[in-house]
């Protein structure tokens, strides 16, 4: 028997004033999750989960925690606690302080609040830390400490709140897999909200990408990857390639889609003759040379063992091929004449 979602959204919208920040979204996360709301600025990724927090109420729609109704349910009394981008530690107490006041403010005795502590100063590996201040620390180690905190009370669901943004490039990716060990180990739902589409991809088992207060499409970072639903999913997640056409022809899943100038491709998905379509490619399935479109390189950008190639199409338009291994070694000079070529099976048709 399947357990029930942790945690449900049922057609929740939210207006302030005339705009609409979140429009009738639906979804569901699944207790133990690690789970990504990814967007770009304004797309209503941190207004649902204030939602879901208590911090705000919806328009309506309904929210459900373990099949509970939370209406008028305050912050306070749901099984979910945040963590914020700022981290809000309280500077004038120590780390063991920090990480202690949701214990203390719930009256746990004194006892059980330093075992707690201590099992999660371990558990962010921060044992010997717990006297500092938080400007004794470093970014990673006061988002360890604003973790902890957010952890100590045991709530059923994280919220992560752009949590990596104030950490540098190298510290960010490192902290990804510590929120990942963290969230296998203790098998607490996490929900992580980012404009990142790296973080969402490396981190999270399922995602829902936003855009103006609606959800586009949720699925695993493999599915949105390689199975985008929208033309804003497949340029948002990752490099594509977007060639515009018309479709000639159809059938056995595939379609033949007529470019600019009378250039044809093949590529998967279901439409009808007519219809304009966009045929995405990723950057790493085309390559160069083959039956294909003709095209002069515009530029190369050579980055170890992948370089990245941008090509202007005689037809119109200007595509970007990865060139991986050796073939990355032969650096092509600008104006080259080359032909760009891709197998059906790695370009997907998506409405126009």
């Amino acid at each position: 028997m399947n357990k029930p979602p942790l945690i449900t959204l049922d057609s929740v919208t939210k207006r302030y004033g005339a705009v609409v920040a979140v429009d009738t979204v639906s979804l569901e996360i699944d207790a133990g999750a690690f789970f990504a709301l990814l967007g770009p600025s304004g797309c209503g990724k941190t207004t649902l989960m204030r939602l879901i927090a208590g911090f705000e109420t919806p328009d309506e729609g309904r929210i459900l925690i373990d099949g509970e109704d939370m209406a008028g349910v305050p912050p306070h009394l749901r099984p979910v606690n945040m963590m914020f981008q700022s981290y809000a530690l309280f500077p004038h107490m120590d780390v063991a302080s920090n990480i202690a006041f949701g214990l203390v403010q719930a009256r746990m005795p004194k006892p059980k609040i330093k075992a707690r502590v201590a099992d999660l100063l371990d558990l962010v590996q921060l044992k010997g830390f717990e006297a500092r201040k938080p400007d004794q620390l470093s970014g990673g180690q006061r988002q360890r400490v604003a973790l902890a905190r957010a952890l100590a009370r045991n709530p059923r669901l994280v919220l992560l709140d752009e949590p990596l943004a104030a950490l540098d490039k190298k510290l960010r990716e490192e902290t990804q897999f510590e929120l990942m060990r963290v969230q296998r180990e203790l098998g607490t739902a996490f929900l992580v909200v980012t404009h990142d589409q790296d973080e969402a991809m490396v981190m999270a088992q399922r995602i829902a990408v936003m855009r103006s207060g609606r959800i586009e499409q949720i699925g695993t970072p493999l599915m949105i990857y390689e199975e985008p639903a929208t033309r804003f999913v497949a340029g948002f997640i990752g490099d594509a390639n977007q060639l515009e056409g018309t479709v000639v022809e159809t059938g056995q899943g595939l379609c033949s889609v007529e470019l600019a100038k009378g250039a044809r491709v093949t590529a998967r998905g279901a439409s009808v003759n007519g219809a304009k379509v966009v045929v995405m490619v990723r950057p790493e399935h085309m390559q160069l040379g083959g039956a294909g479109l003709p095209g002069l390189v515009l530029d190369c950008a050579y980055r170890g063992d992948m370089q990245m190639i941008r090509v202007e199409l005689l037809g119109g338009g200007i595509v970007r091929v990865a060139s991986f291994g050796v073939q990355a070694q032969a650096m092509l000079q600008r104006g080259s004449q080359v032909m760009v070529s891709f197998a059906p099976q790695f370009a997907r048709v998506l409405p126009s």
